[in-house]
């Protein structure tokens, strides 16, 4: 039987770190506040000319990432035969950044096709990445999520809830057909639209001419809202009912998984998630104090680290779950 296995791992953030204490200039916060609700303590943010536009674009950041997942895989890149982008900060409205990693890397015209399901991109991506290798559809695929969160924050008091949480990043995945009995086993994906205004980017919009007005400006509805207590009441259920299910999907018991990367939402919800399901602080990762929430690249991210640390080796039984939103959430399960 082929299944789709995970060859390559990359990641890249960018190098200018904002500590908590930085974040003081802009707001009124603390260290302490920061991380006592979130366990952030840093987070990479893109550097910006004086004009405010970034040195470097969110293709440029997805394709340095794809570049280290390319070379340990050991493949050449013209072996990839389609891309996969998690994201929900495009470069541009569109087209979405797939194309652009496909120039940039200099692919071959092999098809593109962008995932925003923001949060839970990555999961998403890699179920479709399994499905079209078991389909026959592609051999080869790259697999990618990345951010530019920083651009889109409200530096004020008044942002402050969201602002200090959020932060650039990307990472990628090279994923393969194979005859080895490795690869993603099971995935597990679901929505529930009614609660999409309580974490959402309302503006630009295309119900309105020129998508975006001074009204929508003044009222500050250009910057991405939460409800705080609802994400994280829904989140931590929707983490634990996510692993519970992909395991129960495949037959395989929580005890026999190594390693389980829940998406990096907040250190609090991971350590709740941890203490309900009964997983061990050392086979839950987290790298949430040095990057915060880097939405659609916190789990390749954290998959490339958690490879070059020697916590995630071949044969390992591994789960991925991510919430966010939408809302959407799902997790998978896969053999390293």
């Amino acid at each position: 039987m082929t299944n789709a296995a995970i060859i390559g791992t990359g990641f890249y953030v960018p190098s200018r770190v904002v500590t908590n204490e930085d974040l003081t200039q802009w707001m009124d916060t603390s260290d302490e506040w920061i991380t006592e609700r979130s366990g952030i303590k840093e987070r990479r943010w893109v550097e910006q000319d004086e004009a405010g536009v970034t040195i470097e674009t969110g293709g440029e950041m997805g394709a340095k990432a794809a570049r280290m997942a390319i070379e340990e895989s050991g493949i050449d890149k013209n072996d990839i035969d389609l891309i996969l982008y998690a994201t929900l900060s495009p470069d541009v409205v569109f087209p979405g950044n797939g194309v652009f990693i496909e120039d940039l890397l200099g692919l071959n015209t092999v098809g593109a096709m962008d995932i925003r399901n923001q949060c839970t991109g990555f999961i998403y991506a890699l179920a479709a990445a399994d499905g079209f290798i078991k389909a026959g559809t592609a051999r080869t695929i790259l697999v990618v999520g990345q951010e530019i969160q920083s651009t889109a924050l409200n530096l004020t008091d008044r942002g402050r809830d969201m602002a200090v949480l959020f932060g650039d990043g990307a990472g990628a995945v090279v994923v393969q057909a194979t005859e080895e009995d490795r690869g993603i086993i099971s995935s597990v994906l679901h929505s529930q639209g009614r609660f999409a205004r309580d974490l959402f980017g309302e503006a630009p919009m295309s119900t309105i001419k020129d998508r975006i007005n001074a009204d929508l400006i003044a009222q500050d509805r250009h910057y991405p809202t939460m409800n705080g207590p609802m994400v994280f009441k829904h989140a931590t259920r929707r983490f634990c009912e996510s692993i519970k299910e992909v395991l129960e999907k495949s037959g395989v018991d929580l005890a026999d998984v190594d390693l389980v990367i829940p998406h990096q939402a907040n250190q609090r919800i991971t350590d709740a998630v941890g203490a309900r399901m009964g997983v061990p602080e050392e086979r839950m990762f987290s790298n949430i104090a040095k990057y915060g929430n880097t939405t659609a690249a916190t789990i390749p991210i954290a998959m490339a680290e958690a490879e070059n640390e020697g916590r995630l080796k071949k044969g390992d039984l591994l789960v991925t779950v991510a919430f966010g939103s939408g809302f959407t959430w799902g997790a998978n399960l896969i053999r390293w």
